[in-house]
């Protein structure tokens, strides 16, 4: 064995023979003789029709045949490295980028007959380049450094892994968004505070920002998450009301589906729907944001296809006119009959994005042609649309909001739809239509600029109710403690319920409004606060089997003396959590999850899939696919 080792060893530490130059020198010349017949150099522009069949073949038997050991080893491992480098998704990262080709010559046009039988000419390909190691660096400060961002390749390739997008977001480099929002209601112990009031809300801004973060693979800020206006973006069976009545409340009481030891009390108002014959002119003014960041696909041109939509919904008697502000500055449609579409859409067509100045006080200029085009009985509305620059020539925040305000009172309202990301400017969108009593909307899709400008726009834009305020008074004999779900952002004091001079939401035609309170039962282990020593609350006889006392205060559109409606609620159940919970507890999980225990998303799912019930447009199902991605994002 030993002598075996030995010859074994010697072979091993021979010297490589010197190759031969001969029959290198051959040997290089037919490999060149080769090449050159399978480039078809010799013979001109290779022909697709022509490409040799069996050239390569016999080339690479040539070429193999003169190779010797080590050569063949290098070479057989230089082809499985290329092929590695060509067939995964990683690939193309380890090619250098290509080079702006904007000031080449460009290539002569080639005729039709010749441009379909040749190929066109490869360039060669780009030589390797051997990139840094990429690993996580230690900051000074001791923590990670963030990884370099994957090329658009591999994001594509991740993407098709997971999920398809309807459309990509296109976000600048510095975000600067902001939203309004507050901190979660508190639980609020009956006999010490049994009053809670606050103003209606019937925007659906925060569910459309939500689904655009979960539909980019993004949980949405927990700012952005407003549940009053998660719950209220779908439509719910209510009780129609009757009469003369603007509005019909209803209350029901359905067991906590995330605690078995509370209950849900969803308070539902069901606005009037008029007839279309029934419902006044129309004055219409588009105060539009052309500011250079409009030009995304998602902001100016899905703006001019949601107005292309709406106008189709507008009578002869009613007005449009159109604004720009930003960009470009002051009226660009004079007041037009809705009827002539062909001058109001190449108005709407012509408007470019680009610039930054302020221009000629746009919302002033809105107002005065809102004001110009008002007939007695007329109904005036101006739709703001942006993406969040709200430079419309007031600078100062309380100066606008007054400004707004005091058209309000005057009879001219102003709506707010925000589009693109980025720079969204919620907050100040939300203070905006409150204070022009308005209604704020996120656009992120077609499909939603057809719910908000078609489907729902005799809401948005015919009020039937102004000033709508909630007050609802706990019986603490019944009642341990309450949670009002949502509505931070529109909370007002006990006493601003019977003042008819603060302001509060609107209700327009055909609108819905849902509020639910989380109660604790009287003596419910659920309770979290321990009850005082010296409380003795006063319960009247007729009283004492109630839940609580709703009251409802509300305006008549144009009127400075509210009407009160109220009704007791009596602490029966009357049925099983609905779809509405199931958003309300989604919402919670989105936020902090803080009073949803151990509920999941996996139960938030259940509870919408078992109470679906009808979804003629699918908003319902597409809540559940959002809840599933939150599921899905919030496990990575």
């Amino acid at each position: 064995m030993s002598d075996d080792l030995d010859d074994l060893k010697s072979l091993m530490n021979a010297a490589t023979p010197h190759p031969d130059a001969a029959r290198k020198s051959e040997n290089l010349a037919l490999a060149q003789k080769n090449f050159a017949d399978l480039q078809g150099s010799r013979d001109g522009v290779r022909l697709t029709s022509d490409r040799p069949k069996t050239g390569i073949i016999s080339g690479v038997r040539n070429m193999l045949s003169t190779l010797t050991s080590r050569a063949g080893l290098t070479a057989s491992t230089a082809i499985v490295a290329v092929g590695l480098v060509m067939l995964s998704p990683l690939g193309n990262d380890l090619l250098p980028p290509p080079t702006d080709t904007a000031f080449q010559t460009a290539p002569q046009p080639v005729e039709p007959s010749i441009a379909q039988r040749k190929t066109a000419p490869v360039e060669p390909a780009p030589q390797l380049e051997v990139a840094p190691m990429v690993a996580t660096e230690m900051a000074s400060d001791g923590t990670a450094a963030a990884l370099p961002p994957a090329s658009p390749a591999l994001m594509s390739t991740r993407a098709n892994g997971r999920m398809m997008l309807d459309a990509p977001v296109i976000l600048p480099e510095n975000i600067t968004e902001t939203f309004a929002n507050a901190d979660t209601n508190p639980i609020q112990v009956t006999a010490q505070n049994p009053v809670s009031t606050f103003s209606i809300d019937v925007d659906t801004a925060s569910y459309s920002v939500i689904r655009n973060s979960l539909s980019n693979g993004q949980l949405p800020p927990k700012d952005a998450v407003r549940v009053e206006e998660m719950i209220n973006y779908f439509p719910y069976d209510y009780a129609a009301p009757t009469g003369t009545n603007a509005f019909q409340p209803t209350v029901t009481l359905t067991p906590t589906p995330w605690n078995a030891d509370t209950q849900l009390m969803q308070i539902a108002i069901q606005g009037a729907l008029p007839d279309l014959a029934e419902r006044p002119p129309l004055n219409l003014v588009f105060l539009i944001d052309t500011s250079g960041s409009m030009e995304q696909p998602n902001k100016l041109p899905l703006l001019k296809q949601s107005f292309r939509l709406m106008l189709g919904q507008l009578r002869p008697e009613d007005q449009v006119a159109i604004v720009t502000y930003a960009g470009s500055a002051g009226e660009v449609l004079a007041p037009t009959a809705a009827s002539e579409r062909t001058t109001i859409l190449n108005a709407l067509d012509n408007l470019g994005a680009g610039g930054s100045t302020a221009g000629q006080a746009g919302l002033q200029q809105a107002y005065a042609t809102a004001a110009a085009m008002s007939e007695e009985g007329d109904v005036n509305r101006i739709i703001l649309a942006t993406d969040g620059d709200f430079n419309v020539g007031l600078n100062d925040p309380d100066a606008l909001k007054d400004y707004i305000a005091d058209k309000r009172d005057s009879g001219t309202y102003l709506s707010v739809l925000g589009f693109g990301r980025g720079n969204l400017d919620d907050a100040t969108m939300q203070a905006l239509a409150q204070n022009g009593n308005g209604q704020a909307a996120y656009i992120d899709t077609l499909s939603e600029a057809q719910k908000v400008l078609v489907d729902q726009l005799g809401g948005a834009l015919f009020p039937i109710a102004d000033d709508v305020k909630i007050q609802v008074e706990f019986n603490p004999a019944t009642v341990s403690e309450y949670r009002l779900i949502g509505y931070e952002t529109r909370a007002l004091k006990r006493e601003d319920f019977n003042n008819d001079k603060v302001d509060a939401g609107d209700i327009g035609a055909g609108h819905q409004v849902t509020a639910i309170y989380e109660v604790t039962p009287k003596g419910s282990p659920a309770e979290r606060n321990a009850p005082l020593r010296y409380d003795t609350p006063v319960i009247t006889q007729n009283a004492s089997d109630e839940l609580a006392f709703l009251r409802l205060r509300y305006k008549a559109p144009g009127s400075e003396t509210s009407a009160l409606i109220e009704t007791p609620i009596q602490a029966t159940i009357t049925g099983e959590a609905g779809f509405a919970a199931a958003i309300a507890g989604f919402g919670h999980l989105l936020r902090d999850g803080t009073y949803t225990g151990d509920w999941t998303y996996a139960d938030a799912i259940k509870l919408a899939n078992d109470t679906k019930g009808d979804d003629p447009f699918g908003y319902r199902a597409e809540a559940v696919q959002l809840m599933r991605l939150a599921e899905s994002l919030s496990a990575q």
